[in-house]
């Protein structure tokens, strides 16, 4: 199916609406500002050749700048601010001084190696970097029309064409993403070799024999090089003490690790499964390794499978999915329970005080989940995408708009609080980008059928169907209603997501009840690991003649429901996690003083919503009260830790 790109789509929603602006008029601008307090930017002026100084951050800086010049693009789409377009006119330009002329452009080579290029592919990201740096030209033209950055891009492509069209397995990236840069880049110029060589680098994935000893080699490599960058460091900063000064990275982000973290790393690596190198791609039927590599992977496998229009699938994409919904997700819909691998454990392994969780990882299943619904239509993908957007990913930025989460664990003890920016600073600007892109996950269409994946308040114009407009008071109610104004009456068919949260759905057009047969929100079919299952929502199909101004409620039942885990997850035996509607709920200890978070026992008889205005603009909070008669509050999950350092439990026994 197609879909309405963001750009075309008009948000006027409450809870929405707010963030989005935030998101454009402040975050975007903070971001900025952290990449040059880092020297992140400054490096690219280093290499232009415009000032002396030496270079700052980790090999893989580079892709924080270019997903941010990404996130501002898809921003601009919405909200044209000269400010923005001033700042993405600069940064560009600058781009295209510190590019060489052949499109090769990693300022970490190119300032401490020059000449050397393609090394340690495994490693130090250098196809990483290219493919943000392509995406962002794709985004900046999609946004302005203007093809000053997509030719920037373009000649990174092709230089990337030239050089690996005929290499072989020991040519693909440790970290994807180049593979859906180039199908991107694909999508709006048609230049087959675009596609040719992201099927390429998906095709060799997996076959490097041994992988144990082409890791260990550029292992090596890597730390003769990093040896000769601290040298080279120390030496620069004793004779200019200022420099360290003017450009400091964060400290390390606080993880907690279990203590047998080091020994899976070891194997997730040394077995390939990290890198997503194990086995070929069309046998990569489960979630292993490093949670954002191998989530960016399954999206550039779906994009091609579109983009090629193959009835077969390129990968088993479904397998996978299923597995890691089942049986490796956390009910807030956070991927990675091993911080040692930033990735996924064992099947059923979720201890939700270790659990990672990565914004990033939300991110990129949010944008495979999109993939997954374009491809089949099936609700289920719909479905997870708001679970994460609203609980995995929403957790992830502060209610400032400039104070961040990385990893986002289901318990903490105190040890975790939000930063302004880190030392490894992916997930800012890959948040920023998925927000400003929330309208083209809301509609989607193929001839005379439309479908509403999600119900945020909007209104766009569908080819051949007219406007549609949507009214929505969730995350809070369930209320929805539905306009559609097609030029004269015409017939078609409207698909409407009946959420796996909620059951008893009624829907009515212009008042007339709808029948739609039974559906319900309870799992069917293996238990999942966390208590939610997508795939229990679907599509109910209205077909019928539409006229100008005809309405279609939908009520959303939000009942609080008790999920428990499958009885193989140990960690939380005897415990259930609090959801209402699309929100994971937990308990704070600014809200619940003098309660130990986690030994309490919840009266599940005392559970009660609530509406409080005074909270955060206005929330729906769950109160009750444990079996000896304390009084507890429960908050919206993506909520906590904006009042200062906190306990945090998403779990509570009964």
């Amino acid at each position: 199916m197609k879909e309405a790109p963001a750009s075309k789509v008009a948000i006027r929603d409450r809870f929405w609406t707010p963030r989005l602006e935030r998101n454009a008029k402040r975050t975007i601008f903070q971001q900025w500002e952290q990449l040059e307090r880092t020297g992140c930017i400054e490096n690219f002026r280093l290499v232009a050749g415009e000032r002396e100084g030496f270079r700052a951050g980790y090999f893989f800086a580079d892709s924080d700048a270019y997903r941010w010049l990404d996130a501002a693009a898809r921003i601009y789409a919405s909200y044209p601010l000269p400010r923005l377009k001033e700042l993405m006119d600069e940064f560009i330009g600058l781009l295209g001084r510190a590019q060489e002329e052949d499109g090769y452009l990693y300022t970490y080579n190119q300032f401490h190696f020059p000449g050397v290029r393609w090394h340690n592919l495994q490693i130090e990201h250098e196809l990483y970097c290219h493919g943000h740096l392509i995406e962002a030209g794709v985004s900046h033209f999609l946004a302005t029309g203007e093809r000053t950055m997509l030719d920037i891009a373009g000649r990174a492509a092709d230089l990337l064409v030239r050089d690996f069209s005929g290499a072989g397995p020991a040519a693909t990236p440790g970290h994807e993403e180049v593979e859906l840069a180039l199908l991107r880049l694909y999508e709006i110029t048609e230049k087959q070799d675009y596609l040719d060589l992201a099927a390429r680098f998906i095709g060799q994935r997996g076959k490097i024999r041994p992988f144990f000893w082409q890791l260990l080699r550029e292992y090596l490599s890597y730390l003769r090089r990093d040896a000769q960058v601290k040298k080279a460091r120390t030496a620069y900063t004793a004779d200019h003490p200022e420099h360290d000064q003017a450009f400091r990275l964060p400290d390390e982000n606080v993880v907690l690790k279990p203590w047998y973290g080091a020994w899976r790393w070891y194997w997730d690596t040394l077995s390939g499964k990290y890198f997503q190198q194990h086995k070929p791609v069309s046998r990569q039927d489960t979630a292993e390794g490093h949670a954002v590599r191998f989530l960016y992977l399954e999206i550039a496998v779906a994009m091609l499978q579109r983009l090629q229009g193959d009835l077969e699938p390129v990968a088993p994409l479904d397998k996978a999915w299923e597995q890691m919904v089942t049986r490796r997700m956390y009910v807030t819909g956070g991927l990675g329970s091993q911080p040692s691998t930033e990735g996924f454990g064992r099947d059923y392994e979720l201890d939700p005080k270790y659990a990672y969780a990565e914004t990033c990882a939300a991110v990129g299943s949010i944008f495979w989940n999109g993939e997954m619904t374009r491809i089949t239509g099936e609700a289920r993908y719909a479905d997870l995408s708001e679970w994460q957007l609203y609980n995995a990913a929403l957790v992830g930025v502060g209610e400032d708009g400039v104070s961040y989460f990385y990893n986002n664990p289901l318990a903490s003890d105190g040890y975790l609080s939000r930063k302004s920016w880190f030392n490894c600073a992916c997930c800012p600007s890959n948040y920023s980008r998925m927000l400003a892109d929330l309208g083209s996950h809301v509609y989607g269409w193929d001839g005379q059928t439309v479908w509403i994946h999600q119900y945020v308040g909007s209104e766009t114009e569908i080819p051949a169907v007219g406007t549609i407009r949507i009214a929505s008071d969730l995350p809070w109610d369930g209320n929805v209603s539905i306009t559609l104004l097609p030029p004269t009456p015409h017939d078609f068919t409207l698909n409407l997501r009946l959420p796996a949260w909620s059951e008893a759905v009624q829907i009515s057009v212009n008042g007339e009840p709808v029948t739609i047969g039974e559906h319900s929100a309870l799992p069917g079919g293996e238990h999942t690991a966390s208590g939610y299952d997508p795939r229990c929502s679907r599509y109910a199909s209205l077909r019928r003649r539409w006229r100008p101004g005809d309405v279609v409620m939908l009520s959303l039942p939000m009942k609080t429901r008790l999920r428990a885990t499958h009885p193989r997850v140990k960690a939380t035996r005897g415990k259930v996690a609090l959801t209402r509607g699309p929100l994971v709920y937990c308990l704070e200890s600014i809200d619940n003083p003098g309660v130990n978070l986690f030994v309490v026992r919840l009266d599940p008889g005392s559970l009660l919503a609530e509406f409080r205005e005074e909270l955060f603009g206005g929330i729906v909070v769950l109160r009750a009260q444990s079996m000896d008669g304390k009084p507890l509050t429960f908050i919206p999950y993506f909520l906590w830790g904006n009042r200062g350092l906190s306990r945090m439990s998403v779990y509570v026994k009964i």
